[in-house]
């Protein structure tokens, strides 16, 4: 079963976000919140993880908006 770990102000940052958990070797999934705009980037995404990883990816979360890597 997937989580939410993190929603994420567009798809860009989710996306970048994404990149970085997997690189850590999660599976994640990207899923839109609210309404369709006029464009992808205008919408909130949730970042979902396993349920199993979420402590995990969230501390990898976490790590990445202290130190920015």
């Amino acid at each position: 079963m997937l989580k939410v770990v993190y929603i994420a102000p567009s798809k860009t940052a989710a996306e970048k976000l994404r990149d970085v958990l997997m690189a850590e070797g999660f599976l994640v999934s990207l899923r839109p919140v609210g309404l369709a705009s006029s464009t992808q980037d205008d919408r909130a995404y949730e970042i979902l993880v396993p349920a199993s990883e979420l402590e995990d990816a969230l501390e990898v979360i976490n790590n990445h908006a202290v130190y920015g890597r």
